[in-house]
């Protein structure tokens, strides 16, 4: 029996036990499964190990995405991980290759995925407060939000999720320096059914400006 002769139920199962790029290379042979390909149902899920795969164009994004996860080990998490102001020149030039993928990419999602129910970010350090803003409304039926290490991700986030995630049961805010422990508290006491976790995130020196900076010092010095 040639593949082509299977159902279509067959060949979505099929498709499934293959990563992105093995279904697109398998979707070109012919156009029968190439439509499998473009099928909503095949993508419920999708998983990226770095920004630079939110480029491709080896996956659908649709309305039946369910579950997605970015998570990027990189050492150049390091540099993202600078504060704005302290960057030399080449540490922006790093910088400057990615610093909008993640964000341009969850603007698609809050345009095309409204019945997402789980999202994971790992070292994404250019994602800001309004983008998960943003995300919370337009994903109505998010319940779980996992953040790590992701230090641009501040209390607003937190009043986010309790102004707009009303479904959401699980919120992970791990490594995010710029979170405080005032700000988890407020959590704790507007959304009690939530299952909150923030390893190290109230802990962290958060970011300063250089007039903050400067002021800390002095009054250091006094001591």
């Amino acid at each position: 029996m040639h593949i082509t002769q299977l159902n279509r139920e067959c060949l979505l199962h099929l498709f499934s036990f293959l990563d992105k790029d093995s279904r697109k290379n398998l979707a070109k042979t012919c156009s029968q499964l190439w439509d499998v390909f473009l099928d909503p149902l095949l993508w419920p899920l999708l998983h990226f190990n770095s920004l630079m795969e939110l480029k491709k164009d080896n996956f659908l994004l649709g309305p039946a995405l369910r579950r997605l996860s970015i998570c990027w080990h990189s050492s150049q998490v390091k540099v993202c991980n600078i504060e704005d102001w302290m960057k030399n020149a080449l540490q922006k030039g790093v910088c400057s290759t990615h610093e909008h993928l993640a964000s341009d990419f969850l603007v698609k999602v809050c345009n095309r995925c409204p019945n997402l129910l789980s999202l994971t970010l790992s070292g994404c350090g250019h994602v800001t407060d309004e983008c998960i803003t943003s995300l919370l409304q337009s994903c109505p039926n998010l319940q779980t939000l996992k953040l790590e290490n992701c230090v641009r991700i501040t209390n607003q986030t937190l009043a986010a999720v309790t102004a707009h995630g009303h479904s959401l049961r699980t919120l992970h805010v791990d490594f995010c320096r710029n979170v405080s422990q005032a700000g988890l508290r407020q959590v704790q006491d507007q959304c009690p059914w939530l299952v909150l976790k923030a390893e190290r995130s109230a802990d962290m020196i958060p970011d300063m400006l250089p007039v903050e900076k400067l002021t800390q010092d002095r009054a250091a010095r006094k001591l």
